[in-house]
């Protein structure tokens, strides 16, 4: 809560979630060719596969984490639609959290967001966020579309036993269809089901993830930094337990799929059994 970090392709998720929900996005018939990088203005924007990925459905995209995929659904939102959006999944606020020290995230106003902006933000670079902004926007997309205000205490009570406040499920607006939300949580699974050598796959268990890798460069002067994190979900079928590992200068790799994934898979090895959701 009290530090920000360009959120990486995490963010495909809002981007994902955004488009679905406007219909800019056909499952059944779009496809998005990557060529290793795409030119918005006098930006020429490069993919993580230098090489390209080529042709892709929407599914392919996201589980390969394409970049330019995500920078053409990023101007097909158009920079009004795309800044709504942010702003509804809660990006440009406080969560509202009960801990002091919670800062706010930078994120480009509309009137001030061009092309380069809008199609690099879609993507995870450009506006930085607290790991909790972007797990409650993830919660939202995949929770029936409810933007929520987390807290960490359930309950206080006196000295005589008697509960003096209780905290509650508190929603602030619905940002997206439960039909939008469905989609994210099949297509979010997709992505981790379609590869069992992946490092948030867990044998049994139904879960749905996203990966996310940044370079902090690219939003300060400072020397070559990066921020891997990896968000997912289970089970997928009915969402239990949703958690974020973030890891800032990560030494040596630092992509987020390699090294934060399986921080998560150990904690959702415990997690899971603990909570008796049963492997099938």
């Amino acid at each position: 809560i009290s530090e920000i970090n360009p959120p990486g392709s995490t963010i495909k998720i809002v981007t994902s979630a955004s488009a679905f929900e406007e219909n800019l996005i056909d499952l059944n018939s779009d496809t998005f060719f990557c060529s290793g990088y795409l030119q918005v203005q006098d930006a020429k924007i490069g993919c993580s596969l230098r090489s390209g990925h080529g042709s892709q459905t929407f599914t392919q995209a996201l589980t390969n984490s394409c970049n330019p995929a995500f920078m053409e659904i990023g101007l097909r939102l158009g920079v009004q639609k795309f800044s709504y959006y942010l702003q509804g999944f809660g990006l440009t606020e406080k969560t509202g959290i009960d801990l002091p020290g919670e800062v706010s995230s930078v994120v480009v106003p509309e009137d001030k967001m061009t092309q380069v902006d809008l199609a690099s933000g879609a993507y995870g670079q450009t506006n930085e966020t607290t790991a909790l902004e972007l797990i409650t926007a993830y919660s939202a997309a995949i929770n029936g579309g409810y933007v929520v205000e987390p807290y960490v205490v359930d309950h206080v009570i006196d000295s005589s036993g008697n509960t003096v406040l209780q905290n509650t499920r508190t929603v602030k607006r619905q940002i997206v269809s439960e039909e939008t939300s469905q989609t994210m949580r099949e297509q979010l699974e997709a992505v981790v089901s379609s590869n069992p050598s992946h490092n948030a796959y867990i044998q049994g268990y139904r879960i749905g993830g996203k990966s996310g890798t940044a370079e902090i460069r690219a939003t300060r002067d400072i020397e070559d930094d990066y921020v891997a994190s990896y968000c997912c979900f289970a089970p997928a079928e009915d969402p239990q337990v949703l958690g974020i590992v973030v890891i800032r200068n990560p030494q040596g790799i630092y992509y987020g799929g390699t090294i934060a994934a399986p921080v998560l898979r150990s904690i959702y090895d415990n997690v899971l059994p603990y909570l008796g959701i049963e492997k099938n």
